[in-house]
C-alpha cells in the first residue's frame, strides 16, 4: 500500500510538472552524468562538448585575426595615403597652396597635403638598383605624417628641408645606404635636346630612414622636398593633386559636396575604398569564406549531438516507458532530451567563446612561443606586410557567432527528442 501511494504521489508529481520544471531538469541532469553502463554515450557527449567548443574557438579566433590584419593594413596603407585624392580637371593646380588651406578647413577634414609623384631608378654606393616611386610633399607635412615621422629609424628629417631625401628602410638595406649617404635617381623624362630626351640623373643626400611597418611602402617609396620634385618631374609650380585625411574615414561620401564647394573649381575627387578597391574586396571575400568553412566545425560536432542523443534514447527506452507509464506526457519527454543535448551545445559555445577570448587576448605571445617551440620564425615580418599577427574582436561578430552555435546545437537535440516523445510504452516494457 505504501509503494502505491509513492506511486501515485510521484505520479502526480509527473502530471503536475509545468514545461522545463524541476523535474525535468533533474532528469535531464541525471542522463548527462556519467555511469559505468553508459560510459560510451558519456564518450560521444564529451567529445560533441569538445567540437562545439572548439569550432567556436576557432571562429572567433580566425575572424579576429583577419579583422586585425583588415585594421592594421587600413591604418598602414592609409598612414601615408591621403583618404581622398583631389585632382584638377581642367587646368592644373597652380594655386595649390590657397586650395589646399580652403579644404583643410572643411569641417572633418585634418589635413590637405600638396603632392607630387613620379616613378625613379634609385641606385645606391653599392651600384645596385631598384625602382621607386618618389613623393614630392612640403617639409611641414612630413612632419605631420606621423606613420612616418614618428617612425624614423635612422637620421632626422632636419635635413629634409634643405634638399634631403627620406626613404624606407628595405630601400636602405637594399641599396646599402644608411643616414647621409647618397642615393641617385634616374628619370625617364628629362631635360630636352635636338638629339631627344635624356634621362635626369641627379644625386641626393639621405637625410633620414624610416620604418613604416609595411614591408611594400618601406621598400618603394622616396619622400622629396615638394619645391626639388617639381624641378626634378619637371613641374614647376604646380602639383597632380592634393591628398585629404579624414577624421571618419568611412565617412568619405558625406565629405564629397563640402569640399566641391570649398575648391570653387572643377575637381575630381575619389577615395581610398575606390583605390584599394580589388585589395579589400579579396580581404571580404576570403573573410567570408572562412566564416563559411569553420562553420563547419560546428555543424559536425552538432551531428555528434544528433548521433548521442539517438543512443541515449534507445538505451533509456524503459526508463522513458516507465515515465509515461507514469503519467509524464510526450512534449515533458521531448523537454528532457532537448534540454539534455541544448546543455551540452550551451555549455561548449560558452567555453568556446572563453578559449578564444583568451587566445586573442594572447595571440602574439602564443606565437613567440610556438617560435620558440620549432625554432623557426613564425609569420616572418620579411613575408608579410605586418611585423606582428594581430588580433581585433568584433563583438558583433562574437555574438553571431553565439547564435549561430546555439541554434544549430538546439536545432540538432530537436530531432532525437522528438523520437523520444515518441516511444511507445508497451512495445518499449515488452521484452523488459
Amino acid at each position: 500500500m505504501a509503494d502505491a501511494a509513492s506511486g501515485a504521489t510521484e505520479a502526480q508529481a509527473v502530471k503536475k510538472s509545468r514545461p522545463f520544471s524541476a523535474f525535468e531538469r533533474m532528469v535531464a541532469w541525471r542522463y548527462l552524468r556519467s555511469r559505468r553502463k553508459e560510459a560510451f554515450i558519456s564518450v560521444i557527449a564529451g567529445f560533441s562538448f569538445i567540437g562545439i567548443m572548439l569550432g567556436v574557438a576557432t571562429l572567433i579566433i580566425v575572424m579576429a585575426v583577419m579583422n586585425g590584419f583588415r585594421t592594421e593594413l587600413i591604418s598602414r596603407i592609409l598612414g601615408i595615403n591621403g583618404h581622398m585624392i583631389v585632382q584638377p580637371i581642367d587646368t592644373p593646380l597652380t594655386n595649390y597652396g590657397q586650395l589646399a588651406e580652403r579644404l583643410s578647413k572643411v569641417a572633418g577634414v585634418t589635413m590637405a597635403i600638396p603632392l607630387v609623384e613620379g616613378q625613379t631608378l634609385a641606385s645606391g654606393t653599392a651600384g645596385a638598383g631598384t625602382g621607386a616611386l618618389v613623393r614630392g610633399v612640403r617639409p611641414e607635412d612630413l612632419a605631420k605624417m606621423k606613420a612616418v615621422s614618428d617612425h624614423i629609424k635612422e637620421g632626422d628629417l632636419v635635413g629634409f628641408a634643405t634638399g634631403g631625401v627620406a626613404i624606407g628602410a628595405r630601400m636602405a638595406e637594399q641599396l646599402g645606404l644608411s643616414a647621409g649617404g647618397q642615393i641617385t635617381l634616374v628619370a625617364p623624362d628629362g631635360d630636352v635636346t635636338p638629339l631627344g630626351v635624356n634621362p635626369r640623373v641627379k644625386t641626393y643626400t639621405v637625410s633620414a630612414i624610416f620604418e613604416i611597418g609595411m614591408s611594400e611602402y618601406d621598400a618603394s617609396i622616396i619622400y622629396m622636398p615638394l619645391e626639388e620634385a617639381q624641378l626634378y618631374f619637371n613641374a614647376e609650380g604646380i602639383v597632380q593633386s592634393i591628398e585629404l585625411f579624414v577624421s571618419n574615414p568611412d565617412a568619405v561620401d558625406e565629405l564629397r559636396q563640402p569640399l566641391e564647394a570649398a575648391a570653387e573649381r572643377q575637381i575630381f575627387i575619389t577615395d581610398w575604398r575606390q583605390r584599394n578597391k580589388t585589395f579589400f574586396s579579396a580581404l571580404e571575400v576570403e573573410r567570408n569564406v572562412m566564416f563559411m568553412i569553420l562553420t563547419l566545425i560546428v555543424l559536425v560536432a552538432a551531428l555528434n549531438i544528433i548521433s548521442g542523443l539517438i543512443m541515449l534514447v534507445k538505451d533509456k527506452g524503459s526508463d522513458i516507458a516507465i515515465l509515461r507509464t507514469m503519467g509524464a506526457t510526450s512534449g515533458a519527454i521531448m523537454r528532457i532530451f532537448f534540454m539534455t543535448g541544448a546543455a551540452i551545445g550551451t555549455v561548449g559555445t560558452f567555453a568556446g567563446v572563453l578559449l578564444g577570448v583568451v587566445v586573442c587576448l594572447n595571440v602574439e605571445s602564443i606565437r613567440q612561443f610556438f617560435s620558440w617551440i620549432s625554432g623557426t620564425t613564425l609569420f616572418n615580418p620579411e613575408l608579410y606586410f605586418l611585423s606582428q599577427l594581430p588580433a581585433d574582436m568584433n563583438a558583433g561578430e562574437t555574438v553571431s557567432v553565439v547564435v549561430m552555435a546555439l541554434a544549430l546545437s538546439f536545432l540538432a537535440t530537436i530531432f532525437p527528442a522528438w523520437r523520444a516523445s515518441k516511444l511507445d510504452p508497451v512495445q518499449a516494457l515488452r521484452y523488459e
